[in-house]
């Protein structure tokens, strides 16, 4: 039996003072990290939380900042694709997927260990706070039922 729900809350609304902190943690979570970069490891924490309205966003971001569209095309296939991803990127997506799918096996070692490999602890910590970030506001799109399309950089 499905029902159907009218009217979804809105956070920014309702809760304020919770809304306005998210913010001000998303102002922090990808400094220092490419722009580019960062919206690659958005975008695909987004898709696997099927937040259309943050894999919108953050799609259109990662074209505007002049990121390459193909990368883009092939991220939900990326392992299939890896030609085209840096082994750093590949380090940070799987990073990405262990900690969004974090119920499925958690972090493991060798993931972790990948990204430590890649990255010195300061950018690494920069990554995790990132994939924490997105994955906080993805619930945000999928609770509110968040519709694509209304976001413009």
């Amino acid at each position: 039996m499905s029902t159907t729900t009218t009217r979804r809350v809105k956070l920014a609304t309702l809760v304020p003072d919770f809304y306005q902190a998210m913010i001000a943690i998303d102002a922090v979570s990808a400094t220092g990290l490419d722009e580019n970069f960062a919206n690659l490891l958005r975008v695909r924490a987004s898709q696997l939380n099927g937040c259309a309205y943050c894999t919108d966003m953050h799609s259109l971001d990662y074209l505007h900042g002049d990121g390459p569209q193909q990368k883009l095309n092939l991220l939900p296939v990326w392992r299939e694709s890896r030609n085209l991803f840096t082994e750093q990127e590949q380090a940070a997506l799987e990073l990405t997927e262990a900690i969004t799918l974090v119920s499925d096996g958690h972090v493991p070692d060798e993931v972790y260990n990948l990204a430590a490999q890649h990255f010195e602890d300061k950018e690494l910590a920069q990554i995790i706070a990132l994939i924490i970030t997105i994955n906080m506001w993805t619930r945000v799109g999928v609770t509110g039922k968040m519709a694509p399309g209304h976001y413009k950089p």
